[in-house]
């Protein structure tokens, strides 16, 4: 199947889909992520950053058992050392993850729309599913860096099937940490995997198999968009956000569809693993 998606995809890496979420559907799904904040656990709280790495055992133990669950990552500037907040706890969360596609209904509805679907089937998967999901804060001030990184480090298939869908629950400005793409950068393979460690013995359980590429700045193109606007990411493309220094939060909804049929194969290695009991669920079945 030939579509002007499939093209768009294949050319720059990334779609931006204006006006995809109604204004009542970005009402909910915010509603729902600020509720969230409330829910945060009040103890053994964990801090989410993509540049350091500090009580690396204790954090990825939580991260990595965090794939069927709902679990809560504080930014780095919202706690103190022993773990109390600094900030309001409505500002003090990175992101919260990573099953909210399936234990959350507001989440849940968006994820497995028609709307969603329509996009998959136009991007010619077979057999497409779910396998994570994540509310993102980008809270004023404190909402960290994420680093330039190809999603296919931490979800791979082989051959490379994931894409992301970025829902814009805020407007996303330069002052605020909006996405920053190169265009066409999927084209040039995976950089780096982010393995779990195979060594059973080893206090640090996650770890990268190369140093992180350097990547030149002024390649990178900002995305500026409104509330409301779906941005589709290749599982290869080069991105990145930049702290957030204004006073405007940048929330938003994210999660990762990959492909199970055609002899896909999801990497062993990867950091999320679904449990038996709970494999990844199913957007839909293409029949021949």
């Amino acid at each position: 199947m030939h579509s002007k998606l499939l093209d768009e995809i294949n050319e720059k890496g990334y779609i931006i889909l204006e006006n995809f979420l109604t204004e009542d559907e970005v009402a909910e799904l915010y509603k729902a992520g600020r509720t969230l904040c409330l829910e945060a656990p009040k103890a053994n709280r964990k801090i989410f950053s993509t540049v350091k790495c500090e009580d690396a055992h204790s954090k990825e133990t939580y991260f990595l058992e965090s794939g069927d669950k709902v679990r809560y990552f504080f930014e780095e500037g919202a706690l103190n050392e022993d773990g109390e907040l600094l900030v309001d706890p409505m500002c003090a969360l990175n992101k919260v993850g990573h099953a909210l596609h399936v234990e959350h209904p507001t989440f849940e509805k968006i994820t497995f729309s028609k709307r969603v679907k329509d996009i998959c089937w136009q991007l010619n998967y077979n057999k497409p599913a779910v396998c994570q999901s994540m509310y993102i804060y980008k809270n004023p001030g404190i909402g960290g860096e994420v680093i330039a990184h190809q999603d296919s480090w931490f979800l791979h298939t082989e051959p490379n099937s994931a894409i992301g869908f970025w829902f814009a629950l805020e407007d996303c400005t330069l002052q605020n940490g909006c996405l920053e793409f190169i265009p066409g950068s999927h084209k040039s393979g995976v950089h780096r995997r982010y393995l779990r460690n195979t060594d059973k013995q080893a206090r640090q359980l996650m770890m990268y198999d190369r140093p992180a590429p350097d990547y030149p700045q002024n390649n990178f193109i900002p995305l500026t968009v409104s509330k409301g606007t779906c941005v589709i990411i290749h599982g290869n493309v080069i991105h990145k956000s930049e702290p957030n220094l204004s006073r405007k939060s940048r929330h938003a909804y994210t999660f990762h569809v990959i492909e199970t049929e055609n002899n896909v194969k999801y990497s062993e290695g990867n950091w999320l693993q679904p449990p038996e009991n709970k494999p990844f669920q199913i957007l839909f079945e293409r029949k021949n």
